[in-house]
């Protein structure tokens, strides 16, 4: 009986309990033009990109993301290619660029952009933890 208790008590914690998911947190530093990924409090990468130029603003705060999209397309700059977009504000995005020669300055119009690879690698964490996730911005 007392097996037949546990056994239901274990079943039940499997199934009624939801996994624990992971906590992304992207934290782009505006001054050094990196972003840092931190999966559970653990730094997992750190990477150069590039935010607003002269003339424009990648806005600074905590945001959590909006809405994700594996190929986008702006709207207002001449439909260029904004490959696995994650918009945090408006229409504020991290995505991936092939301007990779770019990357460590500040050349947008005010997007957070990363190499393709890399913007891949964030979308995919993300989209398996959206409601876990959270992006900085600091100066």
């Amino acid at each position: 009986m007392k097996r037949i208790a546990v056994l239901v008590a274990l079943l039940v914690t499997m199934f009624a309990a939801p996994a624990m998911a992971s906590s992304i947190e992207a934290r782009i530093d505006l001054s050094s033009q990196r972003m840092k990924v931190y999966v559970d409090g653990r730094q997992r990468y750190s990477w150069p990109v590039s935010t607003a130029r002269s003339g424009y603003r990648t806005p600074t705060g905590t945001f959590r993301p909006q809405r994700l999209e594996r190929m986008w397309y702006s709207r207002k700059y001449h439909m260029s290619p904004m490959p696995h977009s994650i918009f945090f504000l408006g229409g504020y995005a991290i995505h991936g660029t092939t301007a990779t020669g770019r990357l460590g300055r500040p050349v947008s119009h005010g997007c957070v952009r990363l190499s393709q690879g890399n913007a891949k690698r964030l979308y995919d964490l993300v989209a398996a933890n959206k409601a876990n996730a959270r992006i900085i911005v600091k100066q």
